[in-house]
């Protein structure tokens, strides 16, 4: 077990704003509201997943929405919590844990708030090893943890409770259109499953990636040395491109931050890239050729420091390094590239993993 004070937080928020690949929620808003919590006497206490019972109840715990409402509209604050409320009350069970549904973005830090909230550890592992923009696409699920139940909250006090999708991806639509009604951001609570299925399905010590990655960043920044290459030697990563934003298209629809953005700079492929999103980013390409695809994680920092730039923020005239970061080998499957690879989003094109980098990903000792 380790936990999380406030020079840890700093250090998870960074490292998970990074591993958000553009979406996950606004680490920086998730961190302060975790801040407050700290401040108020919270304990945030994370396990590793081998110290979890294989008959205890693990749920999953993070938000749902657009990141651009979850920046612009202030929540409750007990979103997440009442949403697991909802669920363990339907099921009639108390968990033993949460554990995150990503660790990208706020969605790292936010279950740290409900499971402090729920007197309950976080499990050190999530359900993406990222951020992607939909349900369906969390491992737990991929790999045979049933879609339902699972609940979900707003900031008014509404609280619903999802019985019978048929599907992961039914659950998407239906807790999508409701999170819309409930102007956009909501918490959500999800995959109720043993500390058996648990280790089956998630891939583990995530949150310790994204600690880890913060810190070399933070530890970089302190002695006046190279932030980036404190990400690539983190992280496993290569550049893919380092340069400036030239246009940003971007619009919130079907409870979702759509859009693409062109870059110019230098890179292995090119000086001109483009860079779809639909929350995360999705494809970049030098011309017509791709140069990163999902699974595999496209993350844009600041050229100066680092500091993760998601979508919600990306701006004209922006410097910025484009990271790509090889993925977890449990979202390499042909099960899991079904769902979360490029033909998945609306893509015609296969996928092909980045090409190694002299640094391997943290993925392979874990």
């Amino acid at each position: 077990m380790w936990r999380v004070d406030a020079e840890t937080l700093e250090s998870l928020a960074l490292g998970a704003g990074i591993l958000g690949t553009g979406g996950g929620g606004n680490p920086y808003v998730a961190k302060v509201w975790a801040r407050g919590e700290l401040d108020r006497g919270a304990r945030f206490d994370v396990i590793d997943p081998a110290e979890v019972p294989a008959e205890a109840w693990v749920v999953g715990s993070g938000g749902i929405g657009a990141p651009t409402v979850s920046v612009e509209k202030l929540r409750r604050g007990d979103e997440e919590f009442r949403a697991l409320r909802a669920l363990a009350d339907h099921l009639r069970i108390e968990p033993a844990a949460l554990v995150p549904m990503e660790v990208g973005g706020g969605n790292a830090l936010r279950p740290l708030v409900a499971a402090a909230q729920a007197g309950v550890p976080l499990v050190d592992a999530d359900g993406m090893g990222r951020a992607f923009p939909e349900l369906q696409m969390v491992t737990f699920f991929i790999y045979g943890v049933p879609a339902c139940p699972a609940a979900i909250a707003d900031d008014k006090g509404n609280a619903a409770v999802f019985t019978a999708a048929l599907s992961p991806r039914h659950l998407e639509r239906l807790a999508r259109t409701l999170t819309i009604e409930m102007g956009g951001t909501a918490g959500m609570a999800m995959a109720p499953m043993t500390g058996a299925q648990l280790k089956r399905t998630a891939i583990p010590r995530t949150l310790s990636v994204a600690r880890d990655l913060g810190a070399a960043v933070r530890a970089a920044r302190r002695a006046h040395g190279d932030p980036i290459q404190a990400v690539l030697g983190a992280s496993g990563g290569q550049v893919l491109l380092v340069g400036k934003i030239t246009d940003v298209e971007r619009r919130t629809t079907t409870g979702f931050a759509r859009g693409h953005l062109r870059l110019q700079g230098t890179g292995p492929f090119g000086s001109l890239m483009e860079i779809d999103f639909q929350n995360e980013n999705l494809v970049a390409r030098c011309g017509s050729q791709p140069v990163a695809t999902v699974p595999d994680l496209i993350c844009i920092v600041a050229q100066h420091d680092a500091e993760p730039v998601t979508t919600e923020l990306l701006r004209y005239g922006q410097r910025v390094a484009v990271i790509g970061i090889p993925c977890h080998p449990r979202l390499a499957t042909p099960a899991a590239l079904e769902v979360v690879g490029p033909r998945a989003f609306g893509y015609d094109l296969d996928y092909r993993p980045l090409a190694p980098a002299p640094t391997p990903p943290p993925w392979t000792s874990l």
